[in-house]
């Protein structure tokens, strides 16, 4: 192509006139939106969100674990393709759903609140961190309309705990999701290395890096100092988030140790949807079927907490067999491509949840940063729905053990193996 036809064609095309112009004509996937996170970020920051515990096994298997898993296309019309669905008995516009992430303001100044609000724009629940650097109050003044679910730890303290819970039904929230895997915190080497530690550690590389991404770095000092608001409660020793033990409390964990008696004391204080978060064991889901509870987000904290363990989509057909329809289950962990979702879905999950991508998203660009993601995932989901031949999420559910195969798995024998396709082939060439 010659010159003059590139200019030609760019000024058929017209200049980008908004940041989703702009990114639509560069990020065509999760991948190129990390890309460019990575670029915006301070090398330390940018590992805070991709790190995991220890040698990362579980992070790598989060991802290469859906690899394992091949489509098998049913051929057919498809109709009125309607990616709704609905989660906690209420509507959703995709089976997906934004994790609970903490610190988020650190990765750009407008934090939870771009978050929240690009969620609302997608039609999306959106799950905010006890962790978070906005209080949960001015997250839901600032987004009226959206599904809101508000993340806790489960504590013996059963003072605190009501004040907790007070406050976030004060706040408009539906549902509590309920982290069950934080009974330690993972060894994340390369926070370690970076100096995010207890206190945060100021190493020379961090100033450097931060003079190497001006735009960072004039954000982050033009705002408000990161603070974790929601921490705060109406306790004997004041305010948890300006207390000496405020670091340890978020890096090292405090909570008293719990167990099933404080999660079947927890259904009885909360009215609302409650989703545990963590469970990879199908026994467990058992259990919590029978306190009650709603729903799980099958989840190892996206590989940050114990290494080594099996993928969210490993042990997703044993829990979905056990769980028997009896409570919702949610995915998180590895999912990077609206394919994904098909996948889990089609192996019994109700919907998806997704983290480092939308952070990606918002280093990126802000909420027009979260929503591109978002728009990706629903582009990548109608896509993969219609070349695999379904029309809808409830019949993806019904027909997804039809359409998918595990490599270790034998094929149907109505589809012919290589070699018999081969001699056919030579069968018809010679006509």
């Amino acid at each position: 192509m010659r010159f003059k036809d590139i200019r030609a064609l760019a000024s058929v095309q017209g200049p980008a006139r908004s940041v989703s112009e702009r990114l639509s004509r560069r990020c065509y996937s999760v991948e190129d939106m990390r890309k460019l996170a990575a670029k915006r970020l301070p090398g330390s920051v940018f590992d805070y969100i991709e790190g995991g515990g220890e040698d990362e096994a579980s992070l790598k298997r989060n991802r290469s674990s859906f690899d394992d898993w091949a489509f098998l296309p049913k051929w057919g019309s498809v109709e009125h393709l309607d990616l709704g669905s609905t989660l906690l008995r209420g509507p959703v516009a995709m089976p997906l759903t934004l994790s609970p992430t903490g610190g988020t303001r650190l990765f750009h100044p407008d934090g939870e609140t771009a978050v929240a609000r690009a969620a609302l724009e997608a039609g999306v629940p959106y799950g905010l961190a006890h962790m978070s650097t906005t209080t949960m109050e001015d997250v839901s003044a600032a987004t009226p309309g959206l599904r809101r679910w508000f993340n806790i730890e489960p504590t013996a303290d059963k003072g605190l705990l009501q004040a907790v819970l007070d406050r976030v039904s004060n706040a408009g929230y539906e549902a509590l999701l309920v982290n069950v895997d934080c009974r330690a915190i993972g060894h994340r080497e390369r926070d370690y290395r970076n100096g995010f530690t207890a206190p945060p550690s100021i190493k020379p590389k961090t100033v450097i890096e931060g003079a190497l991404h001006p735009r960072w770095a004039l954000g982050f000092l033009a705002h408000d100092a990161i603070a974790f608001p929601n921490l705060d409660a109406e306790i004997p020793e004041g305010p948890l988030s300006s207390s000496p033990d405020m670091w340890r409390t978020l890096l090292a964990g405090s909570y008293e140790p719990t167990d099933w008696d404080d999660i079947r004391d927890l259904r009885s204080r909360w009215n609302g949807p409650i989703i545990l978060k963590g469970v990879v064991n199908p026994n467990d889901a058992v259990i919590a079927a029978g306190l009650g509870i709603d729903a799980i987000q099958v989840s190892n904290h996206g590989g940050r907490q114990l290494d080594h363990m099996a993928s969210p989509l490993d042990v997703l057909p044993d829990i979905a067999e056990k769980a028997a329809g009896r409570l919702e289950i949610i995915v998180d962990g590895g999912i990077r491509r609206g394919s994904d979702v098909v996948k889990a879905i089609a192996l019994g999950a109700d919907a998806c949840s997704i983290g480092r991508p939308y952070l990606y998203g918002l280093a990126a660009a802000s909420q027009a940063g979260v929503a591109h993601v978002l728009k990706l995932f629903a582009a990548e989901i109608t896509r993969t729905m219609m070349l695999l031949g379904v029309s809808t999420i409830q019949e993806l559910r019904e027909e997804g053990r039809e359409l998918i195969r595990h490599r270790s798995e034998s094929f149907p024998g109505t589809i012919p193996t290589l070699e018999a396709q081969m001699a056919y082939a030579e069968t018809r060439s010679s006509r």
